[in-house]
């Protein structure tokens, strides 16, 4: 009889996640290509930079507005989602995984699959949890990360015209490990984000939970911790932020891997050559070395803008999508 329920409950873990991570991958996009365009971009992204004498050449954006109406004058309204249909086929396998793996870590250690148990576990457990659900679903849909990210920072004229295009090329060109390219600093990036972003977004809720009996009880009212929609909105808005704003210098050192050999217009700044970097040490010292430390923060404005809103709506939808499920399969 066990089995079942397992099946049953992995199932609306996976849809859930599924639905929650497309919703927000879609709505979210224009702040993704923004971000990406400024990672891959060797030249520096603000206008007071250039004024250094020690920086030469032009840099194609300096500015989020700026680069907005560029991307908007030469791309249209389509160009800002360019590659979202390779982000959709990574993000919604990727949030199925993590959402069911998830839960099944959560299980183990809280002893009980109900959901109300899980917010009570310790902030160390809820990080390792985090981090291993973000390891599993970052191994199983990392190629259409890669595929997502030349798509979307390879401009106009168009190196790739199709999404298997592009997938042909890299198995041509670099093999199938070639789908794996960048995939060390994503895993050493993903650790720490996903850790921190399920862990204190459970921190965060408990923090929410506790404040709302607080005020019930202050105000003589029948004892009630339960979290509105927009709370969990705000605690997913705070998790988002926090996790991107630690993480973010190895996003950029794992976009520079994933376009290394993308021959895009020369309007768009120096390319990354094909083995620009021998590993993820040699990319963060060159990067230093060549960029400075705004160099590991290039896109790190439309990242936070993106990623907030990005996990909160995440969550949410999650919670609702799941609640929603398990009353029509129950």
């Amino acid at each position: 009889m066990e089995e079942p329920g397992q099946l049953k409950r992995a199932f609306i873990d996976a849809a859930a996640g599924a639905i929650a991570g497309g919703i927000s991958r879609s709505v979210t996009s224009p702040l993704d290509v923004i971000k990406i365009r400024f990672q891959v971009q060797l030249e520096p992204t603000t206008s007071w930079a250039l004024l250094r004498r020690d920086v030469h050449g032009q840099s194609k954006y300096t500015g989020m507005l700026q680069a907005t109406k560029d991307i908007f004058r030469e791309e249209g309204l389509p160009g800002f989602w360019r590659g979202n249909v390779p982000a959709l086929l990574m993000v919604m396998p990727y949030t199925a995984i993590q959402f069911t793996v998830l839960h099944k870590l959560k299980t183990f250690a809280a002893g009980s699959s109900k959901s109300e148990d899980h917010i009570h576990l310790s902030p160390y457990l809820s990080f390792v949890s985090g981090a291993l659900a973000g390891c599993a679903a970052t191994v199983g849909s990392y190629p259409f990360d890669l595929l997502r990210t030349l798509l979307a920072s390879q401009g106009e004229p168009k190196v790739y015209p199709k999404m298997r295009s592009a997938f042909l090329d890299i198995v041509r060109t670099r093999g199938f490990q070639g789908l794996y390219a960048g995939l060390s600093p994503t895993l050493v990036e993903i650790i720490p984000y996903a850790g921190l972003q399920f862990g204190t977004y459970d921190m965060f809720k408990r923090w929410t939970m506790a404040w709302n009996q607080y005020r019930s009880s202050n105000a003589n009212l029948t004892g009630t911790d339960s979290i509105s929609s927009f709370q969990l909105f705000l605690c997913g808005f705070a998790a988002g932020t926090c996790a991107k704003a630690v993480c973010h210098p190895l996003d950029v050192v794992k976009k520079r891997f994933q376009i290394e050999g993308l021959q895009r217009d020369l309007k768009y700044g120096a390319r990354v050559e094909h083995r620009a970097y021998t590993n993820m040490y040699d990319a963060l010292r060159q990067i230093l070395l060549v960029e400075g430390w705004a160099g590991l923060y290039k896109g790190i404005v439309p990242s936070i803008i993106k990623a907030a809103p990005a996990g909160a709506v995440t969550f949410v939808a999650y919670e609702f999508t799941s609640d929603w499920l398990e009353s029509m399969v129950t």
